[in-house]
């Protein structure tokens, strides 16, 4: 998603996301599970612990859950085993879309994809299949309310950032995986928590969606997907019009 319909784009799939917390949250303890047990509980030497403690505060998940799902995690060399799967296909449209698992059973989640994928219109890939036309990388957010935009330019240069992107809703800041966690740590000691923090798949071209039907279809899929427990994150690269997500929002 890019352009000037971005945050409305957000803003739409964020509101059907709010109904869902529970289950958000769950898929937020799948991956505080997962960091802590692959490396040390602590998240100021875990940075893949720390991004996923920055995005399950960004979705307003207690403290208190947090911090139990870390400490069973570490406390413990039993349970589940997950298995991090990437998957890649078209959606409605010749929408590109990217699938994050986190799954302790890869032919059943393999199905379930497929099948969201092909009864959307889609069609599930090979691995690399729509990847190259995205880019990986480090991204921040922070609401623009209190936060002068050129300020944070400088903060967020200086720290190793390589583009920041202000608008009268948020400041987004990206950065090279590799710099993630320094440009996070940097921002979070001058700003504190962000409104999100994690990697992400940028797409380096949007597709437009021109009518309501197409639209409905690839948010129907993007719904199932993230209904999938073993679903951690969707990426697509479509761009759909301010009047069209005003109707589909009415």
């Amino acid at each position: 998603m890019a352009g000037h319909s971005q945050f409305k784009n957000i803003m739409h799939r964020k509101g059907a996301q709010d109904k869902k917390r529970a289950k958000i949250f769950a898929k937020h303890i799948r991956e505080l599970t997962v960091a802590a047990k692959a490396g040390l509980p602590d998240p100021d030497m875990n940075p893949r612990l720390r991004t996923a403690i920055s995005a399950a505060r960004s979705d307003n998940m207690p403290k208190d859950n947090i911090d139990r799902a870390i400490k069973r995690a570490a406390g413990t060399t039993d349970g589940e085993n997950y298995e991090e799967i990437r998957y890649e296909g078209y959606g409605p449209g010749g929408v590109a879309v990217i699938v994050e698992t986190l799954t302790d059973n890869r032919n059943r989640t393999a199905a379930e994809v497929r099948a969201a994928f092909t009864k959307s219109g889609g069609a599930l890939g090979e691995t690399g299949s729509v990847s190259f036309m995205f880019e990986h990388i480090g991204q921040i957010v922070y609401s623009a309310a209190e936060i002068d935009a050129d300020e944070v330019f400088e903060v967020a240069l200086e720290a190793g950032a390589e583009n920041v992107e202000s608008t009268e809703e948020t400041h987004e800041i990206t950065c090279a995986l590799g710099d993630f966690n320094d440009v996070q740590s940097a921002l979070e000691t001058k700003y504190s928590t962000p409104t999100e923090a994690g990697i992400i798949w940028k797409p380096n071209n949007v597709v437009p969606i021109e009518t309501e039907d197409k639209a409905t279809s690839v948010f129907k899929l993007i719904d199932v997907l993230e209904d999938n427990d073993d679903v951690q994150k969707v990426s697509a690269n479509f761009d759909i019009p301010e009047e069209i997500l005003e109707k589909l929002s009415s």
